[in-house]
């Protein structure tokens, strides 16, 4: 068996594109930032490059995607390499290295649209019926 998966942690670069496809179906597209940091081997100096991924979300995917990301989200990533080629008007060749996802996992603290407070960033849960309950002797 073979194996194509890609998983990245990082940010969006701008707010994800929607675009509607003559099938129906729904394609949303962005980018995503990932940094990579290392010191010099010679100067001790500490580097850093940025890179940029496209990525292309399906069907309810991309639903979630338009509805809850925005610039500057934390995201996590699962999802496979996907080469293309095409010609544009011109004739010219063009290549294009895409990520198509398969999941997602939101890291930043907050949807599009709320209000952030330190407590959003952990799922809490009240006690329950049986924890409220005081038994007596």
């Amino acid at each position: 068996m073979d194996i194509n998966k890609v998983t990245l942690i990082g940010r969006l670069v701008r707010k994800p594109t929607e675009r509607p496809l003559p099938s129906g179906q729904k394609l949303a597209q962005f980018t995503v930032a990932t940094n990579y940091v290392w010191r010099d081997y010679r100067s001790k100096e500490k580097k850093d490059k940025t890179e940029f991924h496209v990525v292309i979300a399906w069907g309810k995917l991309a639903d979630i995607v338009i509805a809850y990301l925005d610039k500057g989200s934390r995201i996590y990533i699962e999802g496979r390499l996907q080469y293309r080629t095409w010609r544009d008007a011109k004739e010219q060749a063009h290549k294009s290295t895409e990520i198509i996802a398969d999941e997602l996992i939101m890291l930043s603290p907050s949807g599009k649209g709320r209000k952030s407070s330190p407590d959003d960033a952990f799922a809490t849960e009240g006690p329950s019926e049986k924890e409220l309950v005081v038994e007596e002797a």
